[in-house]
């Protein structure tokens, strides 16, 4: 009878420590399948429709393998009065193609009939706003442009110079970082401190080198349409004489793949120089221009799974 206690006890206490390392055994599995089940991180998308605010770039690139199309036009100012339809009468353009190399790096072309101005550039998106793990809270990207004036004749004008210029004074350079920030679905904010640096300027006390910040926003209205906002400030003391700061108003609709917009601006030209740094107009005497730009992407290479 004491061997049976014996026995039956140390069977009591066999099961108890292999209950213990079951019970030790299932809350490890727990807690490696909670880690693993932890959130991934998801990439914000659409921050803006297209890769265009109104005037300037916004943190969005066009996706690898993709070719994108921009029409941009601009009719002459509303205070130009009936005889010339408020400004119907009159109208520049540019035309441009810009190319996901990646879905981070685009490069761009593209030709403006204002002062005819070719001009070229390569955008880098180097933080994408996301969330879950190691969560990004906003988007920058990385914009340089440059620039070329083929219309001598304005550039004299405009400069005030009576030289010939030389092939290497009709060139400018733009550089941009664009931040951004998508607020819920509905909002979308966006700051552009920009640098632009011309090779010719007015005269020996003008800077070669000049600064702006830019802010811009863009309020969906409805599923498929926005309204945007685009505002660029000179710094004082690093602008031409004569120019003012440059505030555009648009209406965005979104049509498969196009996106169509409607707009409002005191600008003229359509590249970072003549938007930024070389406006003349002003809203308040009002040489506002109204216009429209159209965007298409095309697909040149089959797309491949989405790696950002």
């Amino acid at each position: 009878m004491k061997n049976s206690l014996i026995i039956i006890t140390a069977l009591s206490i066999c099961s108890c420590m292999r209950v213990s390392a079951q019970n030790v055994n299932l809350d490890s599995l727990l807690d490696a399948s909670t880690k693993k089940e932890s959130p991934k991180k998801q990439y914000t998308d659409a921050t803006f429709a297209g890769t265009r605010l109104i005037d300037g770039h916004t943190v969005e690139t066009t996706q690898a393998g993709v070719l994108s199309l921009l029409v941009s036009h601009r009719f002459g100012k509303v205070n130009d009065g009936f005889y010339n339809m408020f400004g119907l009468d009159a109208a520049s353009m540019r035309i441009g193609l810009d190319y996901g190399i990646t879905n981070r790096l685009n490069v761009g072309f593209g030709r403006s009939t204002f002062e005819k101005q070719y001009d070229g550039f390569l955008k880098y998106r180097l933080l994408w706003q996301s969330q879950g793990e190691h969560a990004m809270p906003l988007s920058l990207s990385l914009l340089s442009s440059v620039m070329y004036e083929t219309d001598t004749t304005a550039l004299k004008s405009e400069k005030q110079i009576s030289i010939h210029p030389r092939q290497t004074d009709k060139f400018s350079f733009a550089y941009q970082i664009l931040i951004a920030r998508k607020f819920g679905d509905a909002f979308s904010l966006q700051l552009m401190p920009t640098m632009i640096h011309e090779n010719i300027v007015y005269n020996a006390t003008s800077s070669n080198d000049l600064f702006a910040l830019g802010a811009g926003a863009r309020i969906k209205i409805t599923p498929r349409s926005s309204l945007n906002f685009e505002y660029y400030y000179q710094i004082p003391g690093y602008k031409l004489p004569g120019t003012y700061n440059t505030f555009s108003i648009g209406y965005e609709i979104e049509t498969g793949g196009h996106v169509f917009q409607l707009h409002f601006t005191n600008s003229t030209g359509m590249t970072e120089r003549t938007v930024i740094a070389e406006n003349y107009g002003q809203w308040g005497k009002g040489d506002i221009h109204f216009g429209f730009n159209i965007s298409r992407a095309f697909t040149v290479k089959k797309p491949k799974p989405v790696l950002y």
